[in-house]
């Protein structure tokens, strides 16, 4: 597909100077800023997605299971004594 853009000044400045600096033809520069900006913005629908995934998942119990595991592991895996997530302190800091 062949595209036409009227650029702002500013703009096409930076673009240049970007596609200078990669060695880069300008066309080939914008091709690869645009396939970046889609990729990045599919890869951030779908870690939306699966966060939301997580937190439409209805197993509860499962979901407290791996919770305290994940607290446990953590504090188990320190190299001092001190737990992160002290028993005393659940509720108040966590």
């Amino acid at each position: 597909m062949t595209l036409n853009l009227e650029l702002p000044p500013e703009l096409e400045q930076n673009l240049l100077k970007e596609a200078k600096q990669q060695g880069l033809l300008v066309e080939a520069m914008t091709l690869q800023l645009l396939t970046n900006s889609l990729l990045l913005k599919q890869k951030q629908a779908e870690a939306v997605d699966m966060l939301q995934s997580w937190i439409d998942d209805e197993d509860v119990e499962e979901q407290q299971e791996t919770g305290q595991y994940l607290l446990k592991v953590l504090d188990d895996d320190r190299l001092s004594e001190r737990q992160l997530f002290p028993l005393e302190m659940k509720g108040i800091t966590w």
